[in-house]
């Protein structure tokens, strides 16, 4: 006999994904969930992130981990709001996880929460949290035939990143075909290139992410 649990599951993830959506809508707040294998890169790439935009946005950052707060650690140490989020084992974050993250947050207080997802290319792509947008980081070192193997995770991102571009002369990466099968599985998202390590092309995602946090303060208004 077979227990479809599923469609119970992400319907009851959907009632806590629609009032987290609402409540930072209300207050105009943008959020988003960066998804990324263990090790992309995503602590790095939210550094420079509050690095760049800290001086026009007030920015708070979710941590979801299966255990420790290292990253929320590090993202405290830049004067941040960062609230750690350990699953336990499970391999994703879920909305009624990110509804209690925000009860300990003064959102009156934001422009701009970030959440780090759990490392995983597969499970955090089944979960709505409420965001405004969905964005992963696919790193050189991982292989350009990643969208190939996991193209879920790609298909429900409005950004994608490939990061660590630096070490593109000691990787077999093959650029174009990256984006050739990320164009063929999302033509909408929008795909960025860039080095943390080097700075390159770090201000061409913030101007992405800045765009998004403006266009949502005109929505509200």
């Amino acid at each position: 006999m077979e227990i479809k649990l599923k469609k119970p599951v992400l319907d009851f993830n959907e009632g806590f994904a629609r009032e987290n959506k609402k409540l930072c809508k209300e207050q105009g707040v943008y959020v988003l969930d960066l998804m990324a294998s263990p090790g992309a890169g995503k602590t790095s790439l939210i550094l420079a992130t509050i690095e760049e935009l800290r001086s026009r946005y007030r920015i708070a950052v979710i941590e979801g981990d299966i255990a420790s707060d290292v990253d929320a650690v590090k993202i405290k140490a830049t004067g941040t709001p960062a609230i750690q989020i350990n699953t336990g084992g499970a391999c994703h974050l879920e909305a009624a996880m990110i509804a209690r993250a925000l009860k300990e947050l003064d959102l009156e207080q934001l422009d701009l929460i970030i959440i780090e997802n759990v490392g995983n290319l597969v499970c955090p792509t089944e979960f709505n949290l409420g965001e405004d947008a969905k964005a992963m980081i696919l790193s050189v070192p991982e292989g350009h035939d990643k969208p190939l193997k996991y193209p879920g995770v790609f298909q429900v991102s409005q950004a994608v990143v490939l990061s660590k571009v630096d070490t593109l002369p000691y990787f077999d990466f093959v650029v174009n075909e990256f984006k050739k099968t990320v164009e063929q599985l999302n033509p909408h998202a929008v795909i960025f290139s860039l080095s943390v390590k080097t700075g390159k092309n770090v201000s061409a995602w913030t101007q992405w992410l800045s765009d998004q946090i403006e266009e949502k303060k005109l929505c509200n208004s």
